[in-house]
């Protein structure tokens, strides 16, 4: 894998790529918020001979930083585009964890054609009608929430709330510890990202997956509203959900060969 940046106007993203075929499918992981490139590594470790593969350190994330928080949900994805583009990756396949599925559906509404797959690890759909006027409120103001905890606590609850194995729950502190003496940063970084997750679905859009989707969720992720969210997306989609028992929200770093494998079926049968 090999570091490399993309320069935007608020700050330069850095993230990491080995592609040798960029013709042929490419594996795109998108972590989620607060998260960085790390928390694929079990992912990148055991595709990286299989497919191309490229992760990011999400604009503002650990070394994406500086960075000016004046971007929404759809200048991600257009940066994200620009690096796809960037690496010539023709057939992306995007494997999205919480708020990296919601930039995958941000990502789908701007480019419709130009996704080959998209896999939703414990993420959420992003349409208006699966979120409640109270849930939108909260969203928007989550920021001085995650200023005013104690961090001690915050390190704590945010390791044991997202993985239920030692090893998620280690990676997750060892992520969260990059802000480590900065919690403002850490709470910027949290309440930005949920503000502009609540505005693209108040924006109420079809977000209308046109590939081939898995949607993919642990049976212990307390993460909101995240298993009601799931339920009612493959209801109303009948886009396949595939239940990971024991996982957190973080499942992928809970299970990671169960979650290696049902990659790489959903990527066989593309």
């Amino acid at each position: 894998m090999k570091e490399k940046t993309y320069q935007t106007p608020c700050g330069t993203i850095h993230y990491w790529a080995s592609v040798s075929h960029p013709d042929e499918i490419s594996l795109v992981f998108l972590p989620g918020l607060t998260a960085d490139h790390r928390l694929f590594d079990k992912q990148i470790q055991y595709f990286k001979e299989k497919y191309n593969v490229v992760v990011w350190d999400a604009p503002a994330h650990a070394s994406s930083w500086p960075f000016r928080f004046d971007f929404d949900l759809f200048d991600k994805a257009k940066w994200l585009n620009d690096i796809l583009n960037q690496e010539k990756i023709t057939k992306p396949v995007i494997v999205g964890q919480s708020m990296g599925g919601y930039v995958g559906q941000a990502y789908a509404q701007l480019y419709p054609n130009r996704l080959t797959g998209f896999v939703s690890v414990d993420s959420a759909p992003l349409q208006r009608n699966y979120v409640t006027a109270v849930e939108l409120w909260l969203l928007k103001r989550m920021e001085p929430v995650y200023a005013h905890y104690p961090w001690k606590l915050l390190l704590k609850s945010g390791t044991k709330g997202v993985a239920t194995s030692d090893y998620g729950r280690n990676l997750m502190c060892e992520m969260m510890l990059v802000y480590d003496g900065d919690q403002k940063r850490y709470a910027k970084i949290a309440g930005h990202g949920f503000r502009i997750l609540a505005e693209a679905m108040e924006k109420n859009l079809p977000y209308e997956l046109k590939c081939p989707a898995l949607l993919i969720c642990g049976t212990q992720d307390h993460a909101g509203s995240c298993i009601r969210y799931n339920k009612a997306w493959h209801r109303n989609t009948k886009i396949p959900l595939i239940w990971i028992e024991d996982a957190g929200h973080n499942s992928n770093t809970d299970k990671p060969e169960q979650i290696n494998r049902l990659i790489e079926e959903f990527v066989a049968k593309i």
